[in-house]
């Protein structure tokens, strides 16, 4: 009965071992996202009027985070339509936004 008991345990760890040194499948990681992931996301969202995707950007990071993102992503557009038009970054600003020149 000992030597039954025996092969049963050395099966058990020999399984355990085997188990152990094969490669499980992994689970996928949850993706997090960087506050200019989200604030691309979320204006993209907001120009096509999705509001599932702004929904959801909003949740990639905090409300400061994101308000930090969508205030990069406007000067670094702002300069970047100035430069094409080669005109000065107020006046782009000013136009987009439907403001008289000054």
């Amino acid at each position: 009965m000992l030597a039954g008991l025996r092969r049963l345990f050395s099966r058990l760890a020999t399984a355990g071992s085997e188990k152990d040194s094969r490669p499980e499948k992994q689970r996928p990681e949850k993706r997090t996202h960087n506050l200019f992931e989200a604030a691309a996301a979320y204006v993209s969202a907001c120009a096509e009027d999705d509001q599932d995707g702004i929904d959801e950007a909003a949740t990639w990071v905090s409300p400061e985070a994101l308000s930090f993102g969508v205030n990069e992503l406007a000067c670094r557009a702002v300069i970047a339509l100035a430069r094409e038009r080669d005109e000065s970054p107020g006046a782009v600003a000013r136009t987009l936004l439907g403001l008289p020149a000054v």
